[in-house]
């Protein structure tokens, strides 16, 4: 690790309940630190941390943080620009002159002086990072992995097999990404999203230009992107390209180009070819990397996937209940050509949050259009995350421009009793918000 951060023995985390956060926090308690921070709510990731030893509280209160982490000369403040600028915590700490980072920042002390994959994207950047984690892992290399959900292999956001490598899931929220020092770096998709950061289309662009040219040795990016790289695709003339795809009983079966040999029978265990984009991408860094391709085809077929992303939680041949993360229009078509792909000709039920009311204004056209594949809908209110209310963008204003008979709005509350009370054969939970925390609800109810 970079010397600047030897002499921190205390690092205290404002927003350590995030998914990234939490990483870091795992991470530091596993070198010896002392390590506590605040939420706003309890989760089970903050269950988890809990467990492990990290002091956590879920009121923004001064006096309730620890006397331990109030030494300014050993403590480290680490913060999510989630966290509203005024926070009392965040601006003690901000007043009294502490040594603040974003956790961004801290990532980039930690990747400079390690060999560094980075994976960048507006979407399937973490199931990209958590197959590469898995691949690495399983050929033997010394990894530590950052990773931006839970891995199913591993129920952790944090693979710690040693630091020769570093995986990272390199965020363009905030710009984040452009404090990262990546050898290999990829590039999955460049869609619009976060303007309310960037406002400007062109500008998430520029941001994503800007961190391809961070990359030390060898640049990937999906092939049709605006960016001059090694490319890979499905079906196409990409330097790492999957050909003769099948499918057999859920798993894809697929042969996979590259710019020296041919690849056969490779085996992935996740429905939907943006997760085939998303295990090409991981083999191709892998490969770049220097790990040999037997292990690495092994490894693959053992990937068990994401939590909230695509996670079964019901497959029997009646009832199927898959809980998804998607909150941006092309997640969601993503999602509906995975479902209908693996369960063809059966009645699909999606139960959405939005997530951010500015997401659903710049979107909702597009937001519709995906909803409007599905054969019911159960709409939520917006997530509103960091965000106050914007005037007329509500769930009623999307719910109108939906074009589906079998649509309506529902409070929470309500949600188990219009999902039981449904003829569908498949459900999906959808979205970014807190609708995770009724899945296990859901599962009961279904099952009984």
């Amino acid at each position: 690790m970079n010397t600047s951060l030897d002499n921190i023995q205390n690092i205290y985390f404002i927003g350590i309940g995030g998914i990234g956060m939490s990483a870091l926090a795992r991470y530091f308690k596993f070198l010896g630190k002392n390590v506590g921070g605040y939420d706003k709510t309890p989760t089970q990731i903050t269950v988890d941390l809990q467990k492990l030893g990290v002091d956590i509280h879920f009121e923004d209160n001064i006096d309730l943080i620890p006397k331990v982490f109030l030494n300014k000369e050993n403590t480290l403040i680490v913060y999510t620009p989630a966290i509203p600028k005024d926070h009392k915590e965040f601006v003690y700490v901000q007043d009294n002159r502490f040594l603040i980072q974003k956790r961004a920042e801290v990532l980039g002390i930690i990747t400079k002086d390690v060999y560094t994959l980075a994976v960048a994207g507006t979407h399937g950047k973490t199931t990209t990072t958590a197959i590469l984690a898995h691949l690495l892992k399983e050929s033997g290399a010394k990894v530590t992995a950052f990773l931006g959900g839970i891995s199913e292999n591993y129920n952790s956001n944090l693979v710690l097999e040693g630091n020769e490598v570093v995986v990272v899931e390199a965020d363009e929220f905030d710009r984040s990404f452009l404090q990262l020092y990546p050898d290999i770096a990829a590039i999955t998709s460049m869609d619009a999203d976060h303007l309310d950061i960037y406002e400007e289309e062109n500008a998430l662009e520029e941001s994503f230009i800007e961190f391809s040219s961070k990359a030390k040795d060898h640049l990937l990016v999906c092939n049709g992107l605006p960016l001059s790289g090694i490319t890979f695709g499905i079906e196409d003339d990409s330097d790492y390209c999957a050909q003769d795809i099948k499918i057999d009983n859920g798993t894809y079966i697929f042969d996979l180009k590259t710019p020296h040999e041919l690849i056969r029978d490779l085996h992935l265990n996740l429905p939907g070819r943006h997760n085939l984009l998303n295990a090409i991408t991981a083999f191709a860094i892998a490969t770049l990397y220097g790990s040999p391709t037997g292990p690495l085809a092994k490894a693959l077929f053992s990937f068990k996937g994401v939590q909230r992303r695509f996670s079964y939680q019901i497959k029997t041949d009646n009832l199927v209940y898959v809980d998804d993360y998607a909150h941006h229009p092309t997640e969601i078509n993503a999602l509906h050509q995975a479902v209908r792909e693996m369960h063809p000709d059966k009645k699909v039920l999606a139960v959405f949050q939005p997530h951010l009311y500015s997401r659903t204004r710049d979107f909702a056209e597009d937001f519709a259009t995906s909803l409007s594949q599905f054969d019911q809908l159960l709409l939520l209110d917006i997530y509103p995350a960091r965000e106050l209310p914007i005037a007329g963008v509500t769930s009623d204003w999307l719910l109108d421009m939906i074009n589906i008979e079998n649509k309506k709005i529902i409070k929470k509350e309500h949600l188990i009793k219009e999902i039981t009370g449904s003829n569908a054969e498949v459900v999906l939970t959808i979205g970014a918000g807190d609708i995770g925390e009724e899945v296990n609800g859901i599962k009961e109810a279904l099952l009984v």
